[in-house]
């Protein structure tokens, strides 16, 4: 056996690389696949000779070489980190890549007949339940929604003021941040992540404009331990929207906060209206 083949057979052993993803052996950046995408790809790793310059590169690159008969690998919802740092505290899906970077990719994960929207922000973890409208979710069902998980965060919020779930991951993560450092904007981080929602320092306005309304769909945002999490899931599941956070806001939230053309332009990123959003939140005070 010659090295080449002697070095194949040794990656192939202690790594377990899917070897008909790769094309070389000179492998510079690794693509951990973390949740459903593993099913995508029929492995949770894989090995790339640099030939993208993007995140944006990436996506497209690994959409042509995914093996044929997996599972969809859904490129709307994803969360993905470069080296540990989440992509959306950096420059987004246009975030240049480097030699030797690690890449972690985790989409939204699948359960039955509805899509969980799940993330981390440092050690804590998030979920997003996009809810359709019941007789059930009357005036004081967040008060008691509260009451019965003590031991999660929970907000309702208009669906109208999310983007996708990096949006959400974005304002998130200045409210936990901002709660650590004791900076939140109000007494509670239920408040804090609204107002941020609304890019607002006006309760009263935050919750005429980005809270839930009364007799229509809404997002519920809660922050806690996976275990509580699945639990809540299973209360919600059956008014869970089978496709969540399909619709298009663009248009309603370059509106809400009157961001033109120019103002998009300015942004030298893909998600420029989520970065414009975004930074409105971050320099409340």
């Amino acid at each position: 056996m010659n090295q080449r083949a002697k070095l194949w057979t040794l990656l192939q052993q202690n790594y377990k690389i899917n070897f008909e993803l790769i094309s070389q052996v000179n492998a510079l950046i690794t693509v951990k696949l973390i949740g459903g995408a593993k099913k995508s790809f029929s492995t949770d790793k894989i090995v790339l000779e640099k030939k993208t310059d993007t995140i944006n590169d990436l996506v497209s690159h690994l959409i042509k070489i995914k093996p044929k008969n997996t599972l969809e690998f859904d490129t709307k919802n994803l969360i993905i980190a470069v080296n540990g740092v989440d992509s959306s505290a950096l420059d987004g899906y246009d975030t240049k890549l480097n030699d030797d970077d690690e890449i972690s990719i985790v989409p939204i994960i699948h359960g039955g007949s509805t899509t969980r929207i799940q993330f981390s922000i440092t050690h804590s973890d998030v979920e997003i339940f996009d809810v359709l409208n019941d007789k059930k979710f009357h005036k004081e069902f967040l008060d008691e929604l509260r009451s019965k998980y003590k031991q999660l965060i929970i907000q309702t919020i208009n669906p109208q003021f999310l983007l996708n779930a990096r949006h959400a991951k974005k304002i998130l993560t200045l409210s936990l941040h901002a709660k650590k450092n004791k900076m939140l904007l109000s007494k509670k981080i239920e408040t804090d992540i609204l107002l941020r929602f609304a890019a607002t320092t006006q309760i009263s306005d935050a919750i005429k404009v980005a809270g839930r309304k009364l007799n229509m769909d809404f997002l519920i945002i809660a922050v806690g331990k996976k275990s509580s999490l699945s639990k809540l899931h299973s209360e919600l599941k059956p008014f869970l929207r089978a496709k969540p956070l399909s619709k298009n806001n663009h248009p309603f939230l370059k509106k809400q906060f009157k961001v033109s053309k120019i103002h998009l332009s300015a942004v030298s990123s893909k998600d420029s209206l989520e970065n414009i959003i975004v930074e409105k939140a971050a320099v409340l005070i």
